[in-house]
């Protein structure tokens, strides 16, 4: 046999043992042979579906389990609402494993978001039971960070006066405005927010005390050296902000 007659055989032999392992990997022949039949999930899974679930990996696990990219399967799942992290492993010979993290909701955010004790913001689903008392945040999405960290400082500082912050907000402008327990409006502005805030709770009993027959509905703390407030009549019932779940 001449070397020019070898070498097309040898190519030739190659290709026919390359062949099958391209169609594996490619997935034309390993959703047949290869196909992945069981759906492993692991983790406190409660808020995410699993027909959304099944439905987010049926594209990738029919490919059959040479061909399915890990990657590209975490990446679609990801997307679901509910899930904080997500990591996809596959176990010979037939087996997808999930491991999910789900979002824990914190407060809402908006009208038809949460936002999640890690700062995530994602849709919120019906049907979905959800913590009673969660504040209620709202504003450009690029003060998420800022509004979960003057929620907290505000909370601390209300709850020695006995009240508790339900609403917290910054307008397109960046200007905060909250809402305590006992219906109080309170303008806080762009500027010193938390300063501005502390001073206000530091006083608050003693307003509230010597104002007994009247209500502190509004304080504006846009000042520098003092508040602008409005009392209402003692008759009048606090407002409630909360919406239902």
């Amino acid at each position: 046999m001449n070397a020019p007659l070898r070498l097309t055989v040898g190519l030739l032999a190659i290709g026919l043992i390359a062949l099958p392992l391209l169609l594996v990997l490619s997935g034309t022949v390993g959703s047949s042979r290869f196909p992945l039949r069981t759906l492993r999930v692991e983790g406190q899974v409660t808020r995410v579906h699993a027909q959304e679930l099944q439905r987010a990996l049926a594209p990738h696990a029919k490919k059959g389990f040479f061909a399915i990219r890990v990657a590209d399967t975490q990446r679609d799942v990801a997307q679901l609402p509910w899930i904080d992290s997500i990591e996809v492993r596959k176990r010979w010979p037939d087996v997808i494993e999930v491991q999910i993290v789900e979002n824990n909701p914190f407060a809402f955010w908006g009208k038809d978001q949460l936002v999640s004790t890690r700062g995530t913001l994602y849709p919120r689903s019906k049907g979905i039971a959800l913590p009673k008392g969660m504040p209620h945040l709202d504003g450009d999405p690029r003060y998420v960070s800022a509004a979960l960290a003057l929620y907290a400082t505000s909370q601390d500082l209300f709850a020695a006066t006995g009240n508790s912050v339900q609403a917290l907000s910054a307008d397109a402008r960046g200007s905060w405005s909250l809402t305590l327990q006992s219906g109080v409006q309170v303008v806080v502005g762009r500027h010193d927010a938390e300063s501005r805030i502390k001073r206000f709770a530091g006083i608050l009993p003693k307003l509230t005390a010597e104002q007994t027959n009247r209500v502190l509905e509004r304080a504006d703390l846009r000042y520098t050296n003092g508040f602008a407030l409005r009392w209402g009549s003692q008759s009048k019932a606090p407002k409630n902000t909360q919406d239902q779940a």
